[in-house]
């Protein structure tokens, strides 16, 4: 295994020089094609705005939806962008020259502020078409508005901050009665919380922002031309409605925290960036005359919200003092700088321009561009013509700017759906990790990409990575497909040879134990991997080579313990004495083959633990097959080791109750062996019946008498039915034995007498005993003295047999008595009966002249008839029409032919009379009589009453109506 595994990387640095030659000629690495088949839109599609506007475009403000644009000096237009065409125009009502200076959307677009040049402030709620004025704001330039996003409604715009151009903070609440409106002034109050100041002195406040973080603490952003102020504070709960003075007040004695910036563009602008679905704005980016300062914005920091900062200065074609930027908007990834004539887009992950946009002379210079935050669209507009920008799918390429910037894991965050862009990732951080010496994360990387399997694996071959190419083989394994079973097998078995190299490296190590441990835990969660299972099993004989080739015999046992091959863990087991542990694996999987393999070589050394773990399986071993380990045990074994054979096979006879001939045959050898006293008493407990004996009747007689168990042999003897051989037997043991025998023939009287011969020819001729021989005479009743005499010999005197032969003879005078009334009483018997015979010819009986016939109803005298001790009376044809179905087939043959022969004498003569000669000559010629067929068939037909005898008992379960004609007799009912 080990000199394939060598060709295979023979065969990689082969493999590696074609893929050098196909990279020289353009062939991509990557396994995907990056083919686009249509021409890919721009992130910023610009579209113009078909809208002539009667006169010049002041100012516009987009918020919500919601769109509002002064054109020339006295026309306000709003539209609602959900239904364009109904645009709605409202006249500011002024006769002063006083011009549009700014207009402030909220974020409800419910309240527009409309700043004038002539330092005055107009308000005009989305519900009414009537502009006011707001008295208490006249005298001051509005440069900028804070709304209040977390209190602001339609109809009230909460706590608000004003900006102004000469420095001052203004905090306001604009107020709509719902009852008549405009009944009263509508701004609430406008006083000042705070100036903010440059070197020079105060100036104007360019942007305002209010912002709410964790645990009811505020973030107040302000900016001026130079300078960017942060304000926090905590506003009490319950206090919100009161205002930001408290948190404005903090600072009377002290600046608040400000980033500045020496150049001056002479006004800033900042803009912020609020993901979908959320209220609060992530980062932000602040124009102004050293460039875009951009940043995140962190709520949960203590003092300041703006993190993450960078100043990205602006692109080499911008001069601040000729062409400098207007408006800047910021996307998830870019700020757009408008400038007079044209857009640019900056990306803010690396400061590049990724995007410009030229406007044709003939629009006019550009005037503003603002951004509508609800729905993303990005607005510009000259004072002739509206253009708006879509963002489509802006974070297309950002994934490419993360890798570049080594940012890994946020260019596979933006580019998870883009498989092919994603394999470029991985292998970017694949070759940077291996770059920089980090090689395991450099191969869990790799092993993610499409890239050759084979130049990959060669790089860490080369540089001697052999932990960091198991790991990428590992990932490389885990992300294959089932159907990829050739790559599995492969990489498995190339594994497994690294694993072996590995641990054999660490082994012979003290100082890197611990590093082996973890490499060995590794290896066995390897081989135990759900994942690996199939090809493991199906590659086992590779794997079960190369741990043999490394003499790793701990693990050649772990891996056969995976794979279920316990054959092979036991065979180990064995193989190094280890017996118990062997035990111990059979009985912890049970498996009944196993047993029967093993069993032979364990029960030589383990005897005791290798029958209770027989017994443990109970049933599910078959005696049988456990049969020659313990004949082999038994033959080189002693009498106490025997006694466990014999132990398990009496719980497999007495608990398991086995049937089987093999294993009683077996527990009778080794009873006949070593337990003669057992023997008996498991022949007796087996019963004489042969047809419930499981146990060779044969076989056992032959083992008893080769071992001399006479006994034994008797037992058998007579379960055979063999009572000749087993008296003969048991005469040579014991005579009363043998008479035990001698009774067992009880249906063959010869038999037994001639048993009982044999015990007193025994006991005359052997035991030469007369007492025991006249005993034999009492014990059986078959024997006479005079079958027993000839045994004696000649010279015995008649005195032994004076009380035999008087009891003999008074046994015969008792019998010859006992006869003669017998004979007395069967003489009275036939008297008796022949008296009987007379009476019951002389009987007769008596018939009334009204008498009917007890079948049909009818008058019995008008047909023959017969008359039954019972009292019933049927006619003739009455009685024969009842009997006939209810008899036999052949005597209803034989009815049948009587009445042909009856039919075919004829009539007899109206004399009535026949002559005797007549008769004997009709008898001559061998035929019946007349009078003889009648009676023949009066026995037939009345032979007894149809209602009172048998017949009737036979049918008590016959229906009423037979079944063929139940449906006739039904209809006939109808």
């Amino acid at each position: 295994m080990a000199s394939i595994l060598d060709e295979y990387e023979d065969s990689l640095y082969r493999s590696a020089s074609v893929q050098q030659s196909r990279a020289a000629v353009g062939i991509p690495h990557s396994g995907y094609v990056n083919a686009r088949l249509e021409k890919e839109t721009p992130i910023f599609n610009k579209q113009r705005i078909d809208f002539a506007p009667p006169e010049k475009i002041n100012s516009l403000v987009v918020s919500s939806n919601q769109l509002c644009m002064s054109l020339g000096k006295d026309t306000l237009l709003r539209i609602d962008l959900g239904k364009p065409d109904e645009p709605n125009q409202v006249e500011l009502g002024r006769k002063d020259e006083a011009r549009v200076y700014k207009m402030f959307l909220d974020h409800t677009g419910s309240h527009l502020l409309i700043a004038l040049n002539t330092s005055e402030c107009l308000y005009l709620n989305r519900s009414v078409q009537k502009v006011r004025a707001l008295s208490r704001w006249k005298g001051h330039l509005i440069e900028s508005v804070g709304w209040n996003k977390f209190l602001g409604s339609e109809t009230n715009t909460g706590p608000i901050l004003v900006g102004t151009a000469q420095g001052q903070i203004y905090e306001a609440e604009i107020s709509v009665s719902e009852g008549s409106l405009f009944s009263t002034n509508p701004d609430q109050y406008f006083r000042q919380v705070y100036t903010l100041e440059e070197e020079s002195g105060p100036a104007p406040v360019c942007c305002l922002e209010i912002e709410r973080g964790i645990e009811g603490k505020f973030f107040i952003i302000a900016t001026t031309r130079k300078r960017l102020f942060q304000f926090v504070g905590k506003v009490p709960e319950g206090t919100e409605q009161q205002g930001f003075s408290s948190i404005f007040a903090l600072h009377t004695d002290h600046l608040p925290s400000f980033r500045e910036f020496p150049a001056n563009l002479g006004f800033s602008e900042i803009a912020f960036y609020t993901p979908k679905l959320r209220s609060s704005p992530r980062s932000f980016a602040w124009m102004m005359g050293n460039g875009v300062l951009y940043g995140t914005l962190d709520y949960s920091r203590p003092d300041s919200i703006l993190s993450d900062e960078r100043v990205w200065v602006y692109p080499s074609d911008i001069d601040i003092t000729v062409n400098k930027p207007i408006s800047i908007v910021l996307t998830q990834f870019h700020f757009l700088l408008l400038l007079p004539d044209r857009v640019k887009a900056v990306c803010t992950l690396n400061g590049q321009v990724v995007f410009q946009d030229l406007f044709l002379e003939k629009f006019g210079l550009l005037t503003r561009m603002i951004k509508d935050p609800t729905v993303q669209q990005i607005w510009i507009h000259t004072e002739k013509v509206v253009f708006r920008y879509h963002v489509q799918r802006e974070s297309r390429d950002v994934w490419k700017m993360y890798m570049n910037m080594n940012k890994f894991d946020l260019a596979k965050e933006y580019c998870k759906d883009r498989p092919e862009c994603l394999d470029i990732v991985l292998a970017k951080e694949a070759e940077h990790c291996f770059q920089n010496k980090r090689y395991l994360e450099s191969a869990k990387c790799y092993a993610l990409t499409q890239s050759y399997f084979e130049e990959i694996a060669l790089k860490f071959i080369e540089a001697k990575q052999e932990e960091a190419l198991m790991e990428f083989l590992i990932k490389k394994l885990s992300n294959l497909k089932p159907s990829e079973k050739t790559q599995t097998t492969l990489l498995t078995t190339w594994l497994t040879e690294l694993y072996l190299n590995w641990l054999g490296i660490l082994e012979g190590d003290p100082a890197q134990r611990n590093l082996y441990l973890d490499t060995r835990e590794k290896f066995r969660t390897f081989l135990s991997s759900p994942r690996n299972k199939d090809c493991l099993f199906n590659n086992r004989a590779s794997i079960y080579e190369l741990l043999a080739s490394h003499g790793d015999t701990e693990h050649m046992v772990y891996f056969a313990v995976i794979m279920q091959d316990y054959e092979r863990v036991i065979a180990h087991h064995c193989q190094h004495d280890e017996y118990d542990e062997a035990l111990n694996v059979l009985s912890r999987h049970r498996d009944e083959k196993l047993f029967y393999k093993f069993s032979p070589v364990l029960i030589q050394h383990i005897p005791k633990k290798v029958v209770d773990a027989w017994i443990s399986m109970g049933s599910r071993l078959d005696a049988r097959n456990l049969i020659p380990a313990l004949v082999n045990y038994s033959q080189s074994a002693s009498t106490q080791q025997i006694n466990e054979a014999i132990r398990y096979m009496e719980f497999c006879v007495y608990q398991l109750e086995e049937t089987q001939q093999a294993i009683h045959n077996y527990l009778l050898s080794l009873y006949a062996l070593c337990r003669p006293d057992s023997l008996l008493s498991y022949l007796e407990q087996a019963g004489t019946n042969p047809n419930r004996i499981h146990y060779d009747l044969k076989y056992a007689l032959r083992l008893c008498a080769e071992h001399g168990h006479h006994h034994a042999c008797v037992h058998i003897y007579k379960v055979m039915e063999l009572y000749e051989e087993a008296v003969d037997l048991a005469l040579q043991v014991d005579v009363d034995l043998a008479k035990s025998c001698a009774d067992l023939p009880e249906d063959d009287e010869e038999l037994r007498k001639k048993l009982w011969l044999k015990i007193a020819r025994h006991v005359v001729q052997e035991e030469k005993d007369v007492k025991k021989a006249m005993a034999c005479l009492s014990s059986c009743a078959l024997l006479k003295i005079e079958d027993v005499l000839p045994f004696f010999p000649d010279f015995v005197t008649i005195d032994h047999f004076k009380e035999a032969i008087c009891n003999s003879l008074e046994d015969y005078n008792k019998h010859i008595e006992e006869l003669k009334r017998e004979m007395e009483e069967a003489t009275q018997s036939a008297k008796r009966i022949r008296e009987d015979i007379q009476e019951m010819r002389n009987k007769y009986g008596s018939v009334e002249p009204q008498e009917k016939c007890a079948a049909c109803d009818f008058p019995l005298l008008n047909r023959p008839f017969y008359l039954f001790l019972c009292g019933h009376m049927f006619h003739y044809d009455c009685l024969l029409q009842a009997v006939l179905p209810n008899l036999p087939a052949y005597k209803q043959a034989k009815l049948e032919d009587l009445q042909k022969k009856l039919a075919a004498t004829g009539q007899p003569s109206k004399s009535h009379h026949r002559s005797k000669d007549a008769d004997t000559i009709s008898l001559g010629k061998g035929q019946q009589s007349r009078e003889q067929i009648k009676a023949d068939i009066d026995d037939i037909v009345a032979a007894e009453c149809v209602y009172c005898g048998e017949l009737m008992i036979r049918s008590i379960d016959k229906p009423f109506i037979d079944p063929q004609k139940y449906e006739e007799e039904m209809q006939s009912w109808l």
